[in-house]
């Protein structure tokens, strides 16, 4: 193969990743925007529409059809420019690397575990508290607005923190890498219709940030003392401090070092085999 061949088979796979790579980000962004879910369900019934109208001849049909494909992207563009901004705002706040994968395991175990020892207390003394981490897309925008503290993580400094009638207790604490960023933080709440009509502002909050980035949000009840993580715009509820610790553990582990270990196990279990 010569040198110019291999540069346009390189150029082919180029031009083919980035547009799979657009097709599986928009296809992950439906899986949780009710709206975007809506326009692919409309797209859909207007493209069998007109298939239909061809197939059985219907001039007119097909002609309005015509003119709403040639005008649709426009209107689309106009009506979910909302949405539109906010997939834009994502791709420009996805960093290429987390704060969280140069966490070592012995950082990341401490880190978890003063979270954890925090929530137990507050489930116990029924404080209500919400405690964000971020990971590959930054948080920086709740950051601002809220009060900094860049501060050690621990248990006694997050409980203090959420403790009743205190100024910063009302809001959710942000931890970038294994330190505490800002207390204070007011999230988006999400307007999922689904969500139990049970679950406060602390768990609406919670399922808002993680919908909206890849953050990791930790939440215990000020009513029931249940602690709950949400992860991907899905809430774990009534999680047990083993259960809660461990899931949060995996969540921040690196994909690289997941598919180390995953390998390991496997060239560990064809060895027993063959034993």
């Amino acid at each position: 193969m010569t040198l110019n061949a291999f540069l346009i088979l390189l150029r082919k796979i180029a031009d083919v990743s980035i547009v799979w790579l657009m097709f599986y980000y928009v296809l992950k962004r439906l899986r949780t925007n009710v709206k975007m879910v809506l326009l692919f369900k409309g797209i859909v019934f207007i493209v069998i529409i007109k298939i239909i109208s061809e197939f059985l001849g219907l001039t007119t049909v097909g002609l309005l059809l015509e003119y709403v494909i040639m005008w649709g992207p426009l209107a689309l563009i106009i009506i979910f420019q909302p949405e539109i901004r906010m997939v834009l705002e994502h791709l420009g706040k996805t960093q290429l690397l987390g704060r969280h994968k140069i966490l070592t395991v012995d950082q990341r175990e401490r880190l978890v575990y003063e979270i954890i020892q925090a929530c137990e207390y507050m489930k116990k003394s029924r404080i209500g508290a919400l405690i964000v981490l971020e990971r590959d897309i930054s948080l920086q925008d709740y950051i601002d607005k809220s009060k900094k503290l860049y501060a050690d993580i621990s248990s006694e400094l997050l409980i203090s923190i959420f403790y009743p009638n205190n100024p910063l207790h009302d809001g959710g604490v942000i931890i970038q890498g294994d330190r505490i960023t800002s207390a204070g933080a007011v999230f988006p709440v999400s307007t999922d219709t689904n969500i139990s009509k049970r679950l406060g502002t602390r768990h609406r909050a919670a399922l808002g940030i993680s919908s909206e980035t890849d953050a990791i949000a930790i939440i215990v009840s000020e009513e029931t003392g249940r602690i709950s993580v949400a992860i991907n715009n899905e809430l774990h509820y009534n999680l047990s401090a083993e259960n809660a610790r461990m899931l949060v553990l995996e969540e921040l582990r690196p994909q690289r070092e997941s598919v180390i270990e995953e390998e390991t196990e496997e060239e560990e279990t064809i060895e027993d085999e063959i034993i």
